[in-house]
């Protein structure tokens, strides 16, 4: 996916920056500028799959901008951003796939790309996107993967944590829970299985008798990458992982 962020105000082109980098897949082509006239003439001729565009900026305005590329590319997906909430009538007279109000925030940005008007092709030859950074998230061709139960989410992330060490049963029941729920922990390992066969990924998530462990050739998965010393994922890394859970083990230096 290639994604381009445009605010002439340096502040709120960063912010938008993390929010967006925590919302989309770890593979994500991001291209990031102050100047409107600099990223049209940059980038008019690449194929942009969605451009979150500021409105309020000079020379060039964003609801002009996203006319200038719409005319390059006509499934570019546009989402505004801006403090206003008067610019949505001409923004949706454009046939944009979103709008967002400042603060952008990273839920934000996963509602508007769950919508889009045109949705995206993921090209990867690996079934699941993971991210770590931030909130822990799942995708799969760029769409989030939703599980039935929020437990069997957390039950992959461990997983994804232990990076494809062997976990019991028994220390899964621990983790997710402090007394037995043997039982329950069945169901999540079923509602995984059958969420990831559903996404084409059903040869992650690997049960064998006592225990789970996911293949780790099978997915992108930003902390992986770090621990590579990717470029792209260092600079993605803002010191929080996996915000939601408190049983973490990976501690990077920030």
């Amino acid at each position: 996916m290639r994604a381009l962020l445009v605010d002439d105000e340096e502040l709120q082109l960063l912010r938008l920056k993390s929010a967006v980098q925590k919302a989309l897949p770890p593979d994500t082509a991001l291209r990031c500028f102050a100047n409107p006239v600099q990223a049209l003439q940059e980038t008019v001729g690449e194929t942009i799959d969605v451009a979150f565009l500021d409105i309020e900026m000079p020379a060039i305005n964003g609801i002009q901008l996203a006319k200038k590329l719409k005319e390059a590319n006509p499934k570019t997906n546009i989402i505004f951003v801006t403090a206003y909430e008067h610019y949505a009538q001409s923004a949706y007279a454009l046939h944009a796939s979103g709008y967002l109000t400042k603060p952008v925030s990273e839920e934000k940005v996963r509602e508007e790309m769950e919508n889009l008007r045109y949705p995206v092709n993921i090209e990867t030859s690996k079934p699941l996107q993971i991210k770590c950074f931030g909130n822990f998230e799942v995708f799969a061709g760029g769409v989030p993967v939703k599980f039935q139960y929020s437990k069997s989410k957390e039950l992959l992330a461990y997983l994804v944590d232990r990076e494809g060490a062997a976990v019991s049963i028994g220390e899964l029941n621990a983790v997710l829970w402090s007394e037995d729920h043997q039982s329950y922990l069945r169901n999540l390992i079923a509602d995984v299985q059958r969420t990831l066969k559903a996404v084409g990924a059903g040869d992650v998530f690997i049960k064998r008798r006592n225990e789970c462990f996911i293949n780790v050739d099978k997915v992108d998965c930003d902390a992986y990458e770090y621990k590579r010393n990717n470029p792209d994922a260092v600079r993605a890394y803002r010191g929080e992982y996996m915000m939601q859970y408190s049983w973490l083990t990976f501690r990077p230096e920030s």
